[in-house]
């Protein structure tokens, strides 16, 4: 009993010193975003009581009896004064699930709520659930849509590898009880499918990402728009579904690109955060870009600087699936402060902060991509002299 009590409490003070680690600004940083030095979220982050039967006479060795990979990919959203996180939990047998992480700050100190999600299932059960975006709509729901995965029936015998995936959607108001709603109905997969947060035209607006497989884009051309009439029976027709941000050869999203959060409404037109994804030596390269919608018309593309907003760096680089950052969530305080939620390889959360003001000054301003190595050099030189013309007063 003695072992088991200093184990036990060994534990507790580690993972309560984990959790506590105050959380410091890189400096001096792009001008952009500043990035902090430590993941906000891990597996380790997960409570004690979620991963060990604390029962002397059932564990008397004090094993861990179920355990946690990794925490990532997590929805966001302020309530209360709280910056609640909806994290991709993922255990060792490769199941994942919904669990809020809770912080005063936004920055660090994220504590689980006693008790991860339980999330309804449809009449044919999901086998994997992940990725969830969380926007907080005008017709007072809080919707939470996700990948809801299953083994592809088409599937030959003896592939137990092939999947489908469709846009699971759930709505709850507390993020405590969840009713679920049939999955999006649509003629192809869909994958990092994001609610509008209000109404066009009396109707639901969804970004889309319609791919011919579980993993390839295929023919899909990048970031879909599409409206339907009722949340209760989602659905997109292909023929009302039209691309908005495309996919380009030679680029940071040449292979695939998604929508992250919903996007944010700024004076200047809606903020949008998405990945992109780019093949290379090394596999795929996941990376984060921003671009700006018109107000009245969220459909149509106003901006978009050239290149990535974030890629991977340092340790950021290394995990479960490497080279790859990943977000789905952001949440904007009243003063205009943005924290910028995104996870890297598949393994961690972490938090970089902007605000509002320079996020859209960096949309608007930065070159777009060329699509030609002259055109690069051609904004380069462009600065160069507008540089050059100042320097000379």
């Amino acid at each position: 009993m003695d072992n088991f009590k200093l184990r036990l409490a060994q534990l507790n003070n580690a993972h309560e010193e984990l959790i506590t680690r105050r959380n410091k600004k890189i400096e001096p940083g792009n001008g952009i975003f500043w990035r902090y030095e430590n993941p906000i979220l891990t597996g380790a982050h997960t409570p004690l009581t979620w991963r060990y039967d604390l029962n002397p006479a059932t564990n008397p060795h004090l094993l861990e009896r179920f355990g946690i990979n990794a925490a990532f990919n997590a929805g966001a959203m302020k309530i209360n004064g709280k910056y609640l996180l909806v994290a991709r939990v993922e255990g060792n047998d490769r199941k994942s699930f919904f669990a809020i992480a809770e912080s005063p700050n936004g920055v660090d100190n994220f504590r689980f709520w006693d008790n991860p999600i339980t999330m309804p299932e449809t009449a044919d059960p999901d086998i994997n659930v992940y990725d969830m975006r969380l926007t907080k709509h005008e017709d007072g729901w809080i919707y939470g849509v996700f990948c809801s995965e299953r083994k592809d029936p088409k599937a030959q015998p003896g592939d137990l590898s092939s999947a489908v995936a469709a846009a699971g959607i759930a709505r709850t108001h507390d993020l405590v009880t969840w009713e679920r709603l049939p999955d999006l109905i649509s003629s192809s997969q869909q994958r990092n499918v994001v609610l509008h947060p209000e109404f066009i035209n009396g109707k639901y607006a969804l970004y889309t990402r319609p791919q011919d497989g579980f993993i390839d884009a295929g023919s899909g051309g990048g970031i879909g728009w599409a409206l339907t009439d009722d949340m209760t029976r989602a659905e997109v027709k292909a023929e009302k579904e039209k691309i908005i941000n495309f996919r380009h050869y030679h680029t940071i999203k040449e292979v695939k690109n998604g929508e992250g959060p919903h996007p944010v409404k700024t004076s200047k037109g809606w903020l949008h955060l998405a990945h992109g994804v780019r093949g290379c030596a090394a596999g795929l390269r996941y990376v984060l870009y921003l671009y700006m919608t018109d107000l009245r018309d969220p459909s149509r593309v106003i901006a978009e600087p050239g290149g990535y907003f974030m890629a991977p760096e340092g340790g950021e680089r290394t995990g479960d699936v490497s080279n790859v950052l990943f977000s789905n969530g952001w949440i904007v305080d009243e003063d205009d402060t943005v924290y910028i939620y995104y996870a890297s390889s598949d393994s961690r959360m972490h938090v970089a902060v902007s605000t509002i003001d320079k996020l859209t000054d960096y949309c608007l301003n930065t070159p777009p991509d060329g699509f030609r190595s002259a055109e690069s050099v051609k904004a380069i030189n462009r600065i160069i002299a507008r540089n050059n013309e100042y320097l000379k007063k």
